[in-house]
């Protein structure tokens, strides 16, 4: 199957947020004709100066487009997208193909293939990682399920967002590769926060401290760039705690569904709660350092 070329493609891309705003704006410079749908439509504003054409709901863009992406928050939000009175399979075209952005389940990604199939469409699930830095700067990690064929005929598209891009196989493993990325950032947040508490309380200089353990045994994304915005008080979004939350719960399920205890995952499930609780479902990830130092307060 040839590569898909974006030049002059009609493509949709609905859920401009903080990592989605970014996305479709490469697709634009990439020479895409980009339709567009978010439930706030001031969030578009910028990208339908760029020439963008917006849509009152999903099911409207839906025929206007030859691809479709979608980058929601929930499930339950995608669920809406695709299958809802207003939704995506109402409209559009034979041959459509769908890339799910969203980090969802592999079930829903299960049930969006079958609806595409039955309707003589394609569908990707292809969650990503790498936040608002890794969108801005087409870097993302892209961890794909679904045909095979689909995924190298979007192949081009998907090189314009990313770099990591891996194929799993079927439909639903993108998100279950998804869930492994997830598990390990949650532990390793915890023990990036507690290093910086940790340094704090000795009285050592927070720079220098990441300038020496940050590149080797316990070297990660999370320490080279979320534990810097900790040290400048800077707890806004990359990636919003209350997305981290659902991913979690996401992950829980499926490890009992397969009989996995994950200790690690609970223990960070449990803190992040606790800052859900406090009102801070809107800050970044790195706000859970907010636990091991009263000081900062939002």
């Amino acid at each position: 199957m040839d590569r898909v070329k974006l030049n002059n493609l009609h493509i949709g891309f609905i859920g401009i947020g903080v990592m989605g705003k970014s996305m479709a704006k490469h697709l634009i410079n990439a020479g895409a004709k980009l339709h567009i749908y978010n439930r706030t439509k001031v969030k578009a504003n910028e990208l339908i100066e760029l020439g963008a054409t917006w849509y009152e709901t999903p099911k409207q863009l839906a025929s206007n487009c030859e691809v479709i992406c979608t980058m929601v928050g929930y499930p339950s939000d995608l669920e809406e997208v695709y299958f809802g009175e207003n939704g995506l399979f109402q409209s559009a075209k034979t041959g459509t193909t769908f890339i799910d952005f969203t980090t969802s389940t592999p079930t829903l990604a299960k049930k969006i293939e079958n609806e595409a199939k039955a309707l003589g469409m394609y569908s990707l699930d292809a969650p990503v990682s790498g936040g608002d830095l890794g969108a801005r700067e087409a870097k993302l990690a892209i961890m794909v399920g679904g045909e095979e064929n689909t995924f190298h005929k979007m192949s081009t598209l998907l090189e314009v967002l990313g770099q990591n891009i891996v194929y799993h196989g079927q439909a639903g493993n993108g998100q279950h590769v998804k869930m492994c990325n997830q598990i390990a950032i949650a532990s390793n947040m915890l023990g990036v926060c507690e290093a910086i508490a940790y340094a704090k309380a000795a009285g050592l200089n927070g720079e220098k401290v990441l300038s020496s353990i940050s590149t080797g045994a316990a070297g990660s994304w999370s320490l080279s760039n979320l534990a810097p915005r900790v040290l400048k008080g800077d707890f806004e979004p990359g990636f919003y705690i209350k997305h981290f939350i659902k991913d979690m719960g996401i992950a829980i399920e499926e490890a009992e569904r397969m009989n996995l205890k994950l200790p690690g995952l609970l223990l960070a499930k449990n803190c992040y709660d606790e800052l859900s609780r406090n009102g801070l479902d809107e800050k970044g990830t790195q706000a859970l350092y907010m636990m091991y130092d009263p000081s900062h307060h939002v």
